[in-house]
Formats: structure tokens, C-alpha cells, sequence
């Protein structure tokens, strides 16, 4: 289909502070630097970043009707990006309702004709729950391979990282800097984001 014959699209983002840009001093965050290098105007593509600090997968099944709801229209080629975030393992939450959880929301999503991406759990600055976000990380891709669905794997390619983990070590809130989103970034666009919207990859 010719770029004058797609529909408009909106794409709502639902995950936790690590969609935001705490810790970034360019204040961007990974969602800001995929938004920068995504084509937005041939086709309009309008993105909402609605980010819920400590989000689980139990409490984005509550809330991601509602949320696209608010701004996905009839007439737009309405897409979700779930970015999950590590919150399970430390609430405590069974790796088996995770995955749960997460086909819970695929599955409404794309019999309301919602196409899906999914972004996977970072690793954690507490050394000993990442154990458990591997598993969580692990399932999480499993889900979504089951269901044809884009994963993207934050969690393998960062947890040995130095510079991911020396930010981690000297924030505050013990989140990313420059460094650590920019390797999110990349992940995301090289990953499947721009297959996934059915755009030819962005020039450098």
C-alpha cells in the first residue's frame, strides 16, 4: 500500500518510569530517542507515552483499555507498545501470572484489531533480583513468539553491560543515563520497530 493510502497511526506506549527520561540529562529517555528516529509525517504517526511508575503486568492488565481508549480513534491504525518493566520480580509476582498477564492484554488488544510490540523487563541494580527478572524476561519473550508478536529483549544485552551498570550504580533512583537509554534505543530500532510499522528504516 501506497504511503497516500495509509491510514493515519496512533501508537499509545504503557510501561514504568523506564519509558520516562529520570536520570537523563538530554531528557529523552529510550521513547524519546525511538520517537526522534521514527518518520512521522508520510504517514502521520502520533505517539503517546503513558507511563505508570512501578507498573506490573497485574496492574497493566487494569489499566491499558481505559488508557487507549482515551486516544486511539476508529478511523487511525491504532498500535500498543507494552514496555514491561522488572516490578513482578520484587512485588513477588509468580513468573507463570506474569506470562498470564501479559497474554491477557495481547490477546484483548488484537481482537480489538490492535497490533502489539513488546519490550522486555530491564535488568534491576539489585544484583540478586535479576535472577528472577532473567525468568520473568525469559517467559515474557516465550509469550510473545507463542502469538507472532515483536519482542524485544532488554535484559540479555544490558545486564553485563559496564556502562549500563555503572549509570544504574550512580543514580539517586538508581536508573539510566545517556547510556543505558540510547542501548534501549537501539534495541528498540533495531529490533523490529520499523518492520513493525511498516516503515523503511531511518537514514543516519
Amino acid at each position: 500500500m501506497e504511503n497516500s493510502e495509509r491510514l493515519d497511526t496512533r501508537i499509545v506506549i504503557l510501561g514504568d518510569e523506564t519509558t520516562t527520561a529520570i536520570g537523563d540529562v538530554k531528557a529523552m529517555g529510550w521513547v524519546g530517542r525511538v520517537i526522534a528516529r521514527t518518520p512521522v509525517e508520510d504517514p502521520i504517526i502520533d505517539i503517546y507515552n503513558v507511563p505508570s511508575p512501578g507498573e506490573t503486568s497485574a496492574s497493566l492488565v487494569e489499566r491499558w483499555s481505559q488508557e487507549v481508549q482515551r486516544r486511539f480513534r476508529p478511523e487511525t491504525d491504532n498500535r500498543l507498545v507494552i514496555a514491561l518493566g522488572n516490578s513482578d520480580a520484587s512485588e513477588g509476582i509468580s513468573v507463570s501470572r506474569s506470562r498470564l498477564n501479559l497474554a491477557t492484554v495481547i490477546d484483548e488488544a488484537r481482537r480489538s484489531e490492535i497490533s502489539v510490540f513488546v519490550v522486555g523487563p530491564p535488568p534491576s541494580f539489585n544484583k540478586a533480583l535479576n535472577y528472577e527478572i532473567e525468568h520473568l524476561a525469559t517467559g515474557y519473550e516465550d509469550v510473545c513468539n507463542r502469538r507472532g508478536v515483536t519482542f524485544v529483549d532488554f535484559f540479555h544485552p544490558l545486564v553485563d553491560h559496564e556502562g549500563y551498570n555503572l549509570e544504574l550504580e550512580a543514580s539517586a533512583r538508581n536508573m539510566p543515563g545517556q547510556t543505558g537509554y540510547g542501548l534501549m534505543a537501539w534495541l528498540v530500532l533495531n529490533r523490529g520497530w520499523y518492520q513493525w510499522l511498516g516503515l523503511e528504516e531511518a537514514e543516519e
